[in-house]
């Protein structure tokens, strides 16, 4: 990443810039391996302290441990905030969201004392485990994924709706056939019901009781299955039409140095124009 033109505290911004940024310097990589060990032992922190004999044999360790985390991950956001050429950019991006939330729940139980809020407090302090999205930005696989999801989001949506469609006529006749006196109290209920079979997840609280109901039930479940298939095809293609692209973004800018060549490859070594050590 090329360091941006700051005007004010050039020689400061610049260093903290390739500390946090700078994930191919020493430091930089110092610091997210640091973040990155922090994220995890307070996602971790936040997991046992819901248990119960734990929470309360270790209670004044867990509250240390969570200040600690809390101003630490102040830290770092105040930074990318100081350091970033445009801040409100950064603060309303995912990513800067992701941080806030790392930090605000625990400042926002300073404010809201006594027992009423007790539930309240309870659930801000939960918000906490969102510091797993701050893993996101250090995984190459995530922007991959991401951008597999976006290009893919019309064809799930008509899916989607291509099912949604489909458990209602399915759902509807179930009712005409069964009624209320196995289960099938209403079209809703009955939808319920289509959506819980084509998904192959079977709960059992409703079950068709005549032999039309069952048979009908039995084409429902195989339909489910190559229904499954589906979406699975089309995130599976755009996945890997997405690696694709970011291969081909990745090796247009590897320039040789003493050619000027681009468009090398990731896994290049030499310059396949000049023989030069890439």
């Amino acid at each position: 990443m090329s360091q941006p033109q700051f005007k004010h505290f050039p020689h400061l911004r610049q260093k903290l810039f390739v500390v946090v940024f700078g994930t191919e310097t020493r430091t930089g990589k110092l610091f997210d391996i640091i973040l990155l060990w922090a994220i995890l032992l307070s996602v971790l922190s936040v997991m046992l302290e819901s248990v119960k004999e734990i929470r309360e044999a270790y209670d004044s360790l867990f509250f240390i441990s969570e200040w600690f985390f809390t101003i630490l991950f102040t830290i770092e956001y105040l930074l990318r905030i100081f350091i970033t050429a445009e801040p409100k950019k950064y603060a309303f991006s995912f990513f800067g969201i992701v941080d806030l939330l790392a930090t605000l729940p625990t400042y926002l139980t300073l404010f809201m004392a006594g027992g009423s809020y007790l539930v309240v407090i309870r659930s801000l302090r939960l918000l906490r485990i969102f510091r797993i999205l701050k893993l996101g930005r250090y995984l190459r696989e995530a922007s991959v994924l991401s951008n597999a999801l976006a290009a893919s989001r019309y064809k799930i949506f008509v899916f989607l709706g291509a099912v949604f469609t489909l458990a209602m006529i399915m759902g509807t006749l179930m009712y005409m056939i069964e009624g209320g006196e196995s289960g099938f109290t209403s079209i809703p209920r009955s939808i319920y019901w289509a959506i819980v079979t084509i998904t192959t997840v079977g709960y059992g609280d409703i079950a068709p009781q005549t032999i039309t109901g069952q048979a009908f039930a039995s084409v429902l479940m195989l339909m489910g299955y190559a229904i499954i298939a589906v979406p699975t095809g089309i995130v599976t293609t755009e996945i890997a039409q997405a690696e694709k692209n970011q291969k081909n973004a990745e090796s247009s800018k590897r320039q040789c140095a003493a050619c000027g060549k681009k468009g090398h490859d990731k896994e290049a070594i030499f310059c396949s124009n000049c023989s030069a050590k890439l």
